[in-house]
């Protein structure tokens, strides 16, 4: 019982790893992964404001390259 929790963490894991790489990418600035949190679909970042800004400003293209790392399983919300 305790594998099945531990795989469901780590696939947890795997996304908001999958996720920091990705708007890291974009945005040409390395996010820590203590800084990214995955909730019930939705992105949650703990970040400076001007980070976040620029990071909703291109938008289309960070939820583009989630598509494809995530096999359409992407975060709906990015907050």
């Amino acid at each position: 019982m305790l594998a099945r929790f531990s795989n469901v963490l780590l696939k947890e894991e795997l996304k908001q790893e999958a996720v920091r790489e990705v708007i890291s990418k974009v945005i040409r600035f390395d996010i820590p992964s203590e800084g990214i949190s995955l909730k019930n679909g939705t992105v949650y970042l703990d970040i400076k404001p001007i980070y976040k800004s620029e990071i909703l400003l291109k938008r289309d293209r960070i939820d583009e390259l989630l598509r494809q790392a995530l096999n359409k399983e992407n975060p709906y919300d990015i907050r």
